[in-house]
């Protein structure tokens, strides 16, 4: 396999380069002296910055664009063999990494390489530990799925101790990694357009811990059913953190202030401290994601007193609970929750948050997850007061599978909850202008482009 060496800078290629994910790593090189060239559908802030630090960027994708004098082809799992871009490095016979395998390269250049992963709360996670660290002042190297506002992208160079990561399930990505220490969030059935079942998935899981060398440290959720068999016979260091006071790391005495944000005391090996902590971000599932990183904190030998002061002051990243604006007296937040489990949590998290009546307007992520827990997103929607359906959103798919939002729609009335469904984001937006009132809060949903519905009511 080809070894990234950042003592050797190369000309790097990356197709689909304006990804959040691979425009953060082509940065990491771009500010390494390495050059940097690739292709994407169309123009975007993300491309436009790349372009400013001088890397080259085609929009669209043909066989010419690959030339002798790129050493390297960077692809992400969405590229099929079929295109072009492949085709033509292929025929020069010029090295090609996955997104996730470059990653895992990088992470040989640093000498504390940590990777969070989880089902769920990686963004967040990533981003809290990332406070946590600049508060430090460690001078870390950050790649992060989503915009963390302190640092003004989604990604971010310093020295070569700290890289901090997300590391994706999907497709096994995050087996291309070479972590010193690792977080498991949660596991749970997701990607099941890749992934067999549950089973195979905390298999993968259980291969990604065993990634760590001996000195290596695995943080895991203790809330994970049957989390011991993750764990099971690894020879690295296991802490858990989680809701039991059987956790290394848990908490009591949780309230919420009038903004739905937690208070918790820390609970160290069973016995509550004299810490309290106070979070930026809203939700019980976020208390569980604040543990893994205080856990973490003090394993780096940081100070109590930065770790808490950071976690207060991170109110999130894009596109988590985030608040958008108020249109006519209605509070519009918007978040990336695309999962049951994950709209169960920012739905819970609303009603602690000032509202009359939550509206929730989700678009659907992919036919294969929507048709796997069709059900589940029905009762966790339920959870709102009044829906409003969009289209799916089918990403890397097509429907083969017959189903459609009016599918889900049935669902979620026949639950007992009110759901609209219109097809487009047109006719979603007038009908919210009749139907939202002053105090009312609106959430829109999803991981796909729902969160303009919200910015066009805005602009009004």
């Amino acid at each position: 396999m080809y070894q990234i060496d950042f003592k050797h800078p190369v000309h790097v290629y990356f197709i689909g380069i304006g990804g959040i994910s691979m425009s953060g790593l082509a940065e990491i090189l771009l500010s390494e002296g390495f050059r940097v060239s690739g292709s994407d559908r169309q123009k975007s802030p993300l491309t436009a910055e790349l372009e400013a630090k001088n890397a080259t960027i085609y929009y669209g994708q043909t066989c010419s664009h690959i030339t002798s004098d790129v050493d390297l082809v960077v692809y992400t799992s969405a590229i099929k063999d079929t295109n072009p871009e492949m085709i033509g490095a292929g025929a020069l016979q010029i090295p090609m990494l996955s997104r996730a395998e470059l990653l895992g390269q990088l992470m040989k250049n640093y000498k504390l390489p940590i990777a969070i992963s989880g089902t769920h709360g990686k963004t967040t996670t990533t981003s809290m530990l990332s406070e946590v660290l600049l508060a430090e002042d460690t001078d870390p190297t950050l790649s992060i799925g989503g915009i963390l506002p302190s640092i003004g992208g989604n990604y971010r160079v310093g020295n070569d101790n700290y890289f901090v990561t997300e590391a994706c399930e999907y497709t096994d990505s995050f087996l291309h990694f070479f972590p010193k220490i690792s977080v498991i969030l949660n596991i749970e059935a997701d990607h099941l357009d890749y992934f067999k079942d549950l089973t195979h998935i905390r298999d993968s899981f259980r291969k990604f811990a065993a990634l760590l060398p001996q000195e290596g440290i695995l943080l895991i959720n203790s809330d994970i059913d049957n989390y011991g068999d993750i764990t099971e016979g690894l020879n690295c260091k296991v802490i858990t953190f989680g809701s039991e006071e059987d956790a290394d790391y848990s908490f009591a005495d949780l309230s919420f202030d009038e903004m739905a944000r937690p208070t918790f005391t820390l609970v160290r090996n069973g016995r509550k401290t004299d810490r309290k902590y106070s979070l930026g971000v809203t939700g019980k599932h976020n208390v569980i994601n604040a543990l893994s990183v205080i856990a973490m904190s003090e394993l780096l030998g940081l100070s109590e007193e930065k770790t808490a002061a950071s976690l207060q002051k991170f109110t999130g990243t894009e596109r988590r609970f985030e608040y958008k604006g108020d249109y006519h007296g209605v509070t519009v937040i918007d978040d990336y929750a695309h999962h049951p489990t994950e709209i169960r949590a920012t739905l819970t998290a609303a009603r602690n948050y000032p509202h009359n009546t939550i509206w929730c307007v989700f678009q659907p992520h992919t036919y294969t997850r929507t048709y796997a827990f069709m059900d589940d997103f029905a009762k966790a929607l339920g959870l709102a007061d009044r829906v409003v359906l969009a289209d799916i959103y089918a990403a890397r798919e097509t429907d083969t599978l017959g189903i459609s939002s009016e599918t889900l729609q049935e669902r979620i009335k026949a639950l007992g909850t009110v759901c609209d469904y219109f097809p487009s984001f047109e006719e979603i937006q007038e009908f919210l202008k009749k139907n939202c009132t002053k105090g009312d809060l609106l959430i829109t949903m999803g991981a796909g482009d729902v969160v303009k519905i919200g910015e066009n009511l805005l602009l009004e």
